[in-house]
């Protein structure tokens, strides 16, 4: 295991790394008399154990039913998969509208926090005109009953955003991007490089910063991480340009600056942006989706080809502690999810455009011992 250490940055001041400590001991003098062995201690480090599905093209959006099965959104096809408790794949849906180039195509899926009541599912989709959020309902066999519940997000070959998430206030929260029209970022009549909440009807939520809009956050380059913790924070990863990527605690009304500031901002603003928690060189990172887990996060990283894990139980201090895993080992890593089995889902994206596929990529990797104790 390989440890790098990011600049880290907080809102209130730098600080300094708390590097996690590596217990060691001096060798002494073997005993006299032959003493009962004590069994080492089992690899804390997390590891691939399973490939859960092989052979897709660019899975892109995972989300869990009730009953343990996955569906899984691939970007390029615009199919819609369901991968069944015992790693059964099948097609449910093929979005007909769907538009890929570039970046764009199908993303993000969520599936209803009542599910078992209402059989709702959301899918964020490029079309030939914009990125939307379908809602549709999931029988068991197929998505049917397709609706727009929004529409109008800016889309373009780039900075799409995608991703979608329940709270446990039960909105509906999605990462969106500019399309590549910096100045939209922080345009509040924009859709574009923002967080949105919205009701499952895509309304805006009620308490909204501007209870007429769906806005949440603003300043945002193209954002497709998105996880709450158990204190109920959202947090959000983000793609920089050309100097350092971020991960972000996400408030409401909060302008985190893009285009006016990559990074942390190193002038007086008075202010006026929010500084994101951790940064990464862009060749370590460029990350896409992060999931949370017993006072983790875990980040998925393209361009890095690595997954990274970022301790935020202790997030009132000004330490975050960062340890990188599979650096290189699968290409590039576009998503990470919590399973219901206590394990972490992981996604290549080798088959972007951007990568350097395998015979049996992309793929599904299910990863064993993910939750262990902060250093």
């Amino acid at each position: 295991m390989q440890h790098v250490t990011p600049v880290l940055l907080r809102r209130v001041a730098l600080s300094a790394l708390a590097v996690p400590l590596v217990a060691c001991s001096s060798p002494e003098e073997a005993p006299a008399t032959p003493t009962p062995s004590t069994p080492a201690p089992a690899d804390p480090s997390p590891r691939v154990t399973d490939t859960v599905a092989s052979g897709l093209e660019t899975p892109w959006g995972i989300a869990f039913l009730p009953d343990g099965a996955a569906l899984v959104t691939e970007r390029n096809t615009g199919r819609v998969l369901e991968i069944g408790t015992g790693q059964q794949v099948r097609e449910v849906d093929r979005i007909a509208e769907v538009v890929a180039q570039g970046e764009s195509g199908l993303l993000g899926i969520a599936v209803s926090p009542t599910f078992d009541t209402d059989r709702f599912v959301f899918l964020y989709v490029t079309t030939s005109s914009d990125n939307r959020i379908l809602r549709a309902t999931y029988d068991g066999e197929a998505l049917t009953d397709h609706q727009v519940i929004l529409e109008g997000i800016p889309a373009a070959r780039v900075h799409d955003g995608g991703r979608l998430q329940f709270g446990p206030d039960g909105m509906l929260y999605a990462a969106t991007g500019e399309a590549g029209d910096r100045p939209l970022a922080q345009d509040p009549a924009s859709l574009g490089g923002k967080i949105l909440r919205v009701t499952m009807d895509g309304e805006p939520a009620p308490d909204n910063p501007d209870p007429n809009s769906p806005v949440y956050s603003l300043g945002h380059r193209n954002v497709q991480g998105l996880a709450f913790d158990d204190d109920g924070r959202l947090w959000a990863s983000e793609f920089g340009q050309n100097d350092v990527d971020e991960l972000n605690e996400i408030v409401a009304g909060g302008n985190y600056g893009w285009p006016e500031v990559e990074g942390s901002s190193d002038r007086d603003n008075g202010g006026e942006y929010i500084d994101p928690v951790v940064t990464w060189p862009v060749s370590q990172a460029s990350p896409s989706g992060i999931a949370y887990d017993d006072g983790n996060l875990w980040m998925a990283s393209l361009r890095g080809e690595r997954l990274w894990r970022i301790g935020i139980a202790d997030a009132g201090i000004d330490d975050f502690s960062t340890t990188e895993f599979f650096t290189g080992e699968y290409g590039r890593l576009r998503t990470v999810v919590a399973a219901p089995d206590g394990s972490l889902w992981l996604t290549t994206s080798n088959r972007d455009g951007r990568g350097e596929p395998a015979d049996d990529d992309d793929r599904i990797l299910r990863i064993e011992n993910p939750s262990i104790e902060n250093p």
